[in-house]
């Protein structure tokens, strides 16, 4: 997955309204259905819990399954850039204890997949606002730069494929 620059702006606007979406659509379905069943099926303990459950699971699904189907809209490719981008840094993260111990031994597919786990969680972290993370990225960038500049590497988030944390 290549990074890209991502409009903040506008990632930020569409992602608000993503959540927006989902939490009053979460809370309008889950208690349609959940009153619908208790109409439909009252409980003469007063006890509604099952029908509560289901509520909330089958608007949970709904949900799922709309968003699912709305990736490829134009007004979901930032939200799901992100979404994407965040699987594969914790998909690094997963193994960074093995790839730290790799680049450290001098390999280069491990020091390059480090530099795409970096350069990913920048460009996250300043779309988030987070910049508390960045003097340790700053640090952690420094050192993996200088374990480059001992093995005589040199460092591209280009060069990372997924298909390299197999190795690890």
């Amino acid at each position: 997955m290549k990074l890209i620059d991502v409009n903040k702006a506008r990632y930020r606007r569409h992602l608000n309204r993503v959540i927006a979406a989902c939490i009053v659509s979460l809370a309008l379905g889950s208690l349609g259905i959940s009153q619908s069943l208790i109409a439909l099926f009252p409980d003469p303990s007063g006890s509604h819990f099952h029908w509560n459950l289901l509520g909330v699971i089958v608007t949970s699904i709904a949900i799922g399954l709309t968003l699912k189907h709305f990736r490829g809209h134009s007004f979901m490719t930032e939200v799901v850039y992100v979404w994407e981008l965040k699987k594969v840094l914790n998909r690094i993260n997963r193994k960074m204890t093995k790839l730290q111990k790799a680049a450290e031994q001098g390999n280069v597919d491990a020091m390059n997949a480090i530099q795409y786990s970096y350069a990913g969680s920048r460009l996250l972290w300043q779309l988030d606002d987070n910049t508390i993370m960045m003097d340790e990225l700053t640090v952690n960038q420094a050192q993996l730069d200088a374990l480059a500049a001992k093995h005589n590497v040199t460092l591209s988030a280009e060069n990372y494929k997924e298909e390299l944390l197999n190795n690890f």
